[in-house]
């Protein structure tokens, strides 16, 4: 598998770096031969025994990477039929598709039915400028392409899919491969982007790097190396006292086992100590099934305010529950002069009362974000990197928006997309998992942000790790404590898992 780079771009960056290239002496034609190239390359690779192919263009230039496609696959002896829905606008369009029509294709304008019999459908309708839903023919002829029983190429992105945000105002093309040309959208990593992109394929079409020089990244894809780098590594000499004691405040009464998977993956992760702190009728039911945990029963705020001494970092959330005992725990924690992770219940609570909380990280899944930010979760899908961007911004935090291609928003304006994890994840208990974590990480010494991003991604890649030894249906939280324990050690084993990006 190609490894793809760190680097995500916004459709405007992209189209820059486009327009520089042109500047540079890489003309328009040069660039969408070379396109049209990569792609084809990539339908032979995937799918070697196809021989009907199907391609459905636009009137934009991703149309005209569709029609060299269409002129390749022609020439190399494929049945090849070519579907327009509008005619091609830009010269460089019109140039591709005289010279499919050269190679004896003849397109034929949609009318609201596609050939049948293909093997492999090319997509080449509408590329990354969408900004609003398809409608009429063009969402007819995604809704047939969806409903074909055969693969489909998408050029550049699937049609319908938000470059920028990951959403979809409306019908969506459902890829098996996307190749994408010149830059990586951050689109393709969040939000719609893993339901419908498939493997994500990137061609730079040999624009030079120096041409990506003027541009910042807008994020930055989580990757093993990366994590690595991050991870604290102990001393021969080290003992439990030096590698972090967390507290997680939480367990109310019914929801005992999240503060105890909090706790224990915390533990797996390489925390010498870790403390949980309850109401007194759940001491027993957490503390008797993880021994290793210290759990300490307490009734109201003044019996917490010791136990926050000596503790180098907090979690609340887990099981923490909004009733008195709730709120009294959370106002005690958010006191305290140490770094806190918040998840679950303690971010409806804040909601509930907004403050500042400086060096803060918070795990909100989107319905959690759209109360954070007096909004629906619709909202907060619409446009993902957005809503976390507000979150922690209003709130002065890191802010980690959970879900397909989970994001970190750092507290310092750095965007981080996790493109690791699986369905299976959508089970309980998970952020309760994720939450430990990066409490672990923060009780060792990584300061807030960044054991948020390595966090998001052990957690993550655990998930992925476990779903290839027994399955994606029936992974629980728990599944994922033993590989928890190894990617710390050695956070490439990660490479062995199956996911869209290496």
């Amino acid at each position: 598998m190609r490894v793809l780079p760190e680097s995500l771009y916004s459709s405007k960056q992209a189209r820059y770096i486009d327009q520089r290239a042109g500047d540079s002496g890489l003309d328009g034609d040069a660039l969408m031969r070379r396109a049209g190239q990569c792609a084809f390359s990539v339908l032979q690779q995937r799918w070697p025994r196809a021989q009907r192919v199907v391609v459905v263009c636009g009137s934009g230039n991703n149309g005209g990477d569709g029609y060299v496609v269409a002129e390749l696959a022609a020439q190399a002896g494929y049945s090849v039929t070519v579907v327009q829905l509008g005619e091609a606008r830009s010269e460089t369009a019109k140039g591709a598709l005289a010279a499919a029509q050269r190679a004896g294709i003849t397109p034929s304008a949609y009318q609201g039915e596609l050939p049948v019999g293909a093997e492999v459908i090319v997509d080449g309708l509408l590329g990354i400028g969408l900004d609003r839903a398809p409608t009429g023919l063009m969402a007819a002829a995604i809704d047939e392409i969806n409903a074909l029983p055969c693969p489909v190429l998408a050029l550049d992105i699937p049609s319908g899919l938000s470059a920028d945000s990951g959403a979809a105002p409306g019908v969506i093309v459902q890829a098996a491969v996307t190749v994408t040309f010149i830059a990586l959208k951050l689109g393709l990593f969040t939000g719609r982007g893993p339901d419908c992109c498939g493997e994500v394929v990137l061609d730079t079409l040999a624009v030079p790097p120096e041409i990506y020089q003027d541009e910042k990244p807008i994020a930055r894809r989580i990757g093993s190396a990366l994590v690595a780098g991050f991870l604290p590594r102990r001393q021969p000499s080290a003992h439990k006292g030096m590698v972090g004691h967390l507290l997680v405040v939480g367990g109310n009464t019914g929801m005992t086992g999240a503060a105890r998977l909090a706790g224990e993956a915390a533990l797996r992760c390489g925390t010498g100590l870790v403390s949980v702190a309850c109401p007194p009728s759940s001491v027993t039911a957490i503390g008797a099934s993880r021994p290793e945990l210290m759990v300490r029963g307490v009734a109201d705020a003044a019996a917490l305010r010791p136990l926050l001494a000596g503790k180098s970092a907090l979690v609340a959330g887990p099981g923490l529950g909004q009733d008195d005992w709730a709120r009294a725990m959370l106002a005690t924690i958010l006191d305290a002069q140490t770094d806190v992770i918040l998840d679950a219940d303690a971010l409806n609570l804040l909601a509930a009362a907004p403050q500042l909380l400086t060096g803060a990280v918070l795990t909100p899944h989107p319905g959690e974000a759209g109360r954070l930010l007096d909004c629906n979760s619709a909202a907060v899908q619409s446009n993902r990197p957005h809503a976390a961007s507000e979150i922690a911004g209003r709130y002065g935090c890191t802010c980690v928006l959970k879900g397909a291609g989970s994001i970190v928003q750092t507290d310092d304006g750095m965007t981080f997309v996790c493109d690791r994890g699986n369905p299976g994840m959508a089970s309980g208990g998970m952020g309760d998992v994720l939450a430990g974590v990066i409490g672990s990480l923060a009780a060792q010494g990584l300061p807030g942000r960044t054991a948020a991003i390595a966090g998001v991604w052990l957690h993550s890649a655990a998930a992925d790790l476990a779903a290839l030894a027994g399955g994606q249906a029936g992974l629980i939280a728990g599944d994922l404590m033993p590989y928890l324990r190894c990617l710390v050690d050695c956070p490439e084993q990660a490479n062995e898992s199956s996911h869209r990006g290496a």
